[in-house]
């Protein structure tokens, strides 16, 4: 019999999975699967679950936000055996990957997806030796995720990310950067920076721009510079937001490795949770090094 391990967050979102976790494991039981559960107790419980699961499983879903994914997804890429199948049913408040793969909000349909299995290879992002799924991201917002409380996502949704945005705008700095992609260095002073796999960041579908593609051996890279007048400060926002997303405020270019260098420490984030202050940074595409079931 197929074996299945279902690691779920019971606190993401706004636990609704409790209200839907038996029809989801009829789901997989009437798929063939013999199942362990295991809801995660804290941070990096997931990571560490799925790291002992080594060789025992076909596919492991899990469910939550972006940051039990990454978990999962971290985790699953220590494995020394044939690395199993991942499924993900999205419980989170904004779910930028689940999005990019074509996954339903109902988390029974997304559970009946899995079922299907219908997978392909994905890239995965490393950082400094870190995992990550879809994006790494320095600079303006970037903290957003990880100081808006549990209760006022569970409350607000999306909506909270974008009251504690509206907290930091007056808080913005820019730092300067010399980013390296293969021959060529560019240097500037930079109030945003993100490396992504993803048709969609922080709930914005498109910024990261057109024909994206989860298994290309390419990251998009967007940098945005630091803008000193009303004027540019309009150049960023088509930079970012319009059809042609052609500006001279923001940097957009393809990488499968790139190095940011700066003159002090910054932080970081990875899939939207905190991932220290660095001043060296290293990144490179892993392609095609996970088998993800998408819609």
């Amino acid at each position: 019999m197929k074996k299945l391990l279902f690691v779920y967050n019971p606190h993401s979102g706004k636990g609704l999975i409790k209200n839907k976790l038996c029809d989801i494991l009829d789901i997989f039981a009437k798929a063939g699967y013999e199942m362990t559960v295991c809801p995660t107790q804290h941070a990096m419980d997931g990571y560490d679950k799925v790291c002992e699961a080594d060789g025992r499983y076909d596919l492991i879903v899990c469910s939550g936000g972006d940051g039990t994914l990454n978990e999962v997804i971290s985790a699953v890429m220590t494995h020394r055996m044939a690395k199993p199948k991942i499924g993900y049913i999205p419980a989170g408040s904004t779910n930028d990957f689940a999005k990019s793969l074509g996954i339903p909000k109902d988390m029974v349909k997304a559970a009946k997806l899995i079922s299907n299995d219908n997978s392909f290879l994905c890239d995965v992002g490393v950082m400094n030796e870190r995992f990550f799924n879809y994006v790494a991201a320095f600079g303006a917002f970037t903290d957003v995720s990880y100081k808006t409380p549990q209760s006022m996502k569970n409350v607000l949704g999306h909506q909270a990310y974008i009251v504690e945005s509206l907290k930091s705008l007056s808080k913005i700095k820019a730092y300067n950067m010399k980013v390296t992609c293969n021959d060529i260095t560019i240097t500037g002073n930079y109030i945003y920076g993100m490396v992504a796999n993803s048709k969609s960041v922080g709930g914005m579908k498109g910024i990261t721009g057109k024909n994206i593609l989860l298994d290309d051996g390419l990251f998009e890279v967007i940098l945005v510079r630091e803008a000193k007048n009303p004027l540019e400060l309009q150049q960023i926002v088509a930079g970012l937001f319009s059809k042609n997303q052609d500006s001279p405020m923001v940097d957009r270019f393809k990488a499968s490795k790139v190095i940011f260098e700066s003159d002090k420490s910054i932080s970081w984030t990875l899939d939207g949770e905190y991932a220290d202050d660095h001043q060296l940074v290293e990144i490179d595409v892993c392609p095609k090094a996970i088998n993800i079931i998408k819609g």
